[in-house]
């Protein structure tokens, strides 16, 4: 049963804030078109606000209430965060599921997976003190060198909604640990359990200005964010369009931005697979989440001896896909987002279709769904590499897919992208497994599987898939400065100059 939507206002300086010009928005549930609450809408005013917030956290009793404590200290909050998201699991998946639409199943996965990451990087935040003062090996027996790692500063971090709380909690951990003062973007088509993020810090008594959270849209919230001088750095997770823009404005001030944006992954099976696991792993790459992953692993590459079998067989194994209410028990694919996604994904469809690909299986709205913006999980064949669904990220439940004769020009196929998140091979010959995770040009390869994901791998892209590595050791480094200290320890002068005593 749905549970209701709380009503909150923007989080800033440890407290309930509403929107300056008090502005909100409606939250749709994707399954019901229905609103069913709705999110404060920030601006410029009061993403001023929070960054002054932020500011003055990390600098209240000269950092040591935050950024210059130690990482044992932050630790404590982190975990105290864990353990009061992991209390409230069953609720935030429910809030998760009707906010954004993904299965509940999926749903309290990530809160799990949220939970595990705080509690990793609080891990990491204690580790960080015995780190400090790294000796650094000089040729120079005059010298001694060490390393300090500082938090970079004030962070804004904009968020997605294709995995609301694990995605602002990516950012959001790691930052905390390093020491940073956050402010969180999320998006405004699922920020509701970002929202209760907030309830949860205030209640383990997070100081506050260390975590302000401000809903609303991109241009009114997100930009201001950006452009602001007092803000160190920027981490987005997003389009490619928005990251490009991003880039552009921190660029006048010299501010580092970190960009993770999204991409059409291949998957590469050879004729040596199991065909029920190559088929399920295959469909679960690119249907988990309601395909609304930004590493999906949409462009099949399938050797032409198995290709006819193969795909006879995933056609079987996506029409047993449990498509309903995500909230029902077994739901394997519930709805996309909005009205706008939706219509995105049929255009994308009725594009491919008119560019002369073949729809092999789905490509509607499911017969027995008369509400809701869902789509069936979609194969599309008969596809040249010029076309648009080949070459585009569609953000939805659809697969194209491509035969091949050999490895040489499976590599090829699967490298001729702009863009370079994600790759899969499956095969039983591990040495052409690694052959080809070595080939790809993707920053994260999966050998027989697609799409599992760690807090302790790292994770992101390269070339138009943006720059920069969240999660594992990798993950804490995005927020923190190195410094070099170097001390002359000898007695003797250093003796470049002449002393005037000895004219």
């Amino acid at each position: 049963m749905a549970i209701p939507i709380p009503s909150r206002q923007l989080f800033i300086n440890g407290e309930w804030r509403e929107p300056v010009l008090k502005k909100r928005i409606p939250i749709v549930n994707p399954t019901t078109e229905e609103i069913v609450g709705d999110i404060p809408a920030a601006t410029a005013e009061d993403v001023e606000l929070a960054v002054d917030a932020a500011r003055q956290a990390l600098s209240r009793n000269k950092g040591k209430d935050w950024s210059s404590a130690s990482g044992a200290f932050r630790a404590k909050y982190l975990r105290a965060i864990a353990a009061k998201i992991t209390e409230r699991k069953s609720e935030l998946a429910n809030l998760e599921t009707i906010d954004c639409g993904k299965p509940l199943e999926e749903a309290f996965w990530d809160i799990d997976d949220v939970a595990g990451c705080f509690e990793y990087y609080a891990d990491l935040a204690e580790g960080l003190d015995a780190k400090q003062k790294a000796p650094v090996s000089l040729p120079l027996e005059n010298f001694k060198s060490y390393v300090l790692k500082e938090p970079i500063g004030v962070v804004g971090l904009i968020t997605p909604w294709n995995y609301p709380l694990l995605m602002a909690t990516w950012k959001v951990a790691p930052a905390l640990a390093a020491g940073c003062a956050a402010i969180l973007k999320p998006s405004e088509l699922a920020s509701v359990t970002c929202l209760e993020l907030a309830e949860v810090c205030r209640e383990v008594g997070l100081p506050p200005g260390v975590l302000n959270i401000v809903t609303g849209l991109g241009p009114e919230a997100g930009a201001p964010l950006v452009s602001h001088p007092h803000v160190d750095k920027i981490a987005f997770t997003g389009s490619n369009a928005t990251g490009s823009r991003i880039m552009a404005a921190a660029a006048p001030m010299v501010k580092p931005v970190s960009l993770e944006l999204g991409g059409k992954s291949p998957i590469i099976v050879f004729e040596d697979v199991d065909l029920d696991k190559a088929v399920e792993w295959t469909i679960f790459g690119c249907f988990w989440t309601n395909g609304e992953i930004c590493s999906a692993t949409s462009r099949l590459l399938v050797h032409e001896s198995i290709a006819a079998e193969f795909l006879e067989r995933m056609v079987k194994w996506i029409k047993n896909i449990k498509i309903s209410d995500p909230l029902e028990e077994g739901c394997r694919l519930g709805p996309v987002v909005s009205r706008g996604q939706y219509e995105k994904v049929l255009k994308f469809i009725s594009n491919a279709k008119s560019e002369g690909a073949t729809i092999l299986c789905g490509g509607a709205r499911p017969e027995h769904l008369k509400k809701g913006f869902f789509v069936e999980p979609t194969v599309i064949t008969d596809i040249a590499t010029s076309m648009q669904i080949w070459r585009e990220e569609v953000f939805g439940p659809v697969l194209c897919v491509m035969a091949f004769s050999t490895e040489d020009e499976a590599i090829e196929l699967a490298n001729d992208t702009r863009y370079g998140l994600g790759a899969a091979v499956i095969s039983k010959d591990l040495e052409r497994c690694d052959r080809v995770s070595k080939a790809f040009q993707a920053g994260i390869v999966w050998i027989n599987c697609s799409q599992p994901c760690f807090s302790q791998a790292p994770w992101g892209g390269k070339k138009h898939s943006g720059f920069g590595r969240e999660l594992g050791e990798w993950g804490l480094d995005n927020y923190l400065s190195v410094k070099q200290v170097t001390q002359y320890v000898s007695d003797e002068p250093w003796g470049w100059y002449k002393s005037p005593s000895k004219l």
